[in-house]
């Protein structure tokens, strides 16, 4: 007489049938948790079920190994076999096709995400429109001749940058005094013992006082022709 649907008999024949593989109490009690069944009443259903021939079991000193009854299963023969391998590798290419396909389709969302949306592409172009608007303006006021920078603001950036020119022409020319009488008997090479001090000159930085003189000349220049 087969065991009740919802009994522990029956909820562990069908486990051990579906595992099909060799099984001790201990297995079938952690991988039945979800059924609330006592560790002892598994035991009970597993010895039942052995004892009445719907399992079988071997034991291995005090502990018992269950196993589901092989003569249940239909056993394919070699043809079947071969059939079941061809049909396993035809599915395994379709596995393979649908994760390139899942791959290339992630790809085209990880691309999709990367752009702009139309709200965003919008507003980027409003602002871009609001700049091109501002220099066209602009250009249209260098054009006519009017003047962007205040007379007062060009004269006060004028002479501070005299000033500091100044100051520059001053400090290079008391450096050079200096250096010249430290280094007027020195047997050192003058490139070694200027690198050995960590000094660097205008040139070792790209400047050059001169080009700000003239750029300072010209400015006044402009000024005294407008």
């Amino acid at each position: 007489m087969a065991p009740k649907s919802d009994s522990a008999e029956a909820i562990v024949l069908n486990f051990v049938n579906e595992q099909n593989r060799p099984l001790n109490t201990q297995n079938v009690a952690d991988s039945l948790q979800k059924f609330n069944l006592k560790k002892a009443g598994i035991q009970k259903a597993l010895d039942n079920l052995a004892d009445s021939g719907k399992i079988s079991f071997k034991e291995y000193g005090k502990q018992k190994i269950y196993l589901a009854r092989q003569d249940q299963f239909d056993i394919p023969n070699g043809e079947e076999l071969n059939q079941m391998k061809e049909k396993n590798a035809q599915v395994q290419q379709q596995l393979n096709e649908q994760k390139k396909a899942i791959s290339e389709t992630e790809g085209e969302i990880r691309n999709l995400q990367s752009n702009l949306t139309l709200e965003q592409i919008r507003h980027k172009e409003a602002k871009l429109q609001q700049e091109v608007k501002e220099m066209e303006e602009k250009l249209v006021k260098l054009r006519t001749g009017v003047t962007l920078v205040r007379p007062e603001d060009r004269k006060a950036i004028q002479e501070m940058c005299s000033e500091k020119v100044s100051q520059w022409r001053k400090r290079k020319r008391m450096f050079k005094d200096v250096w010249d009488a430290i280094t007027e008997n020195l047997p050192k090479d003058l490139k070694e013992f200027k690198d050995e001090l960590g000094l660097e000159y205008d040139e070792d930085v790209g400047v050059n006082l001169q080009s700000f003189i003239g750029l300072l000349q010209h400015g006044k220049k402009r000024t005294r022709d407008q």
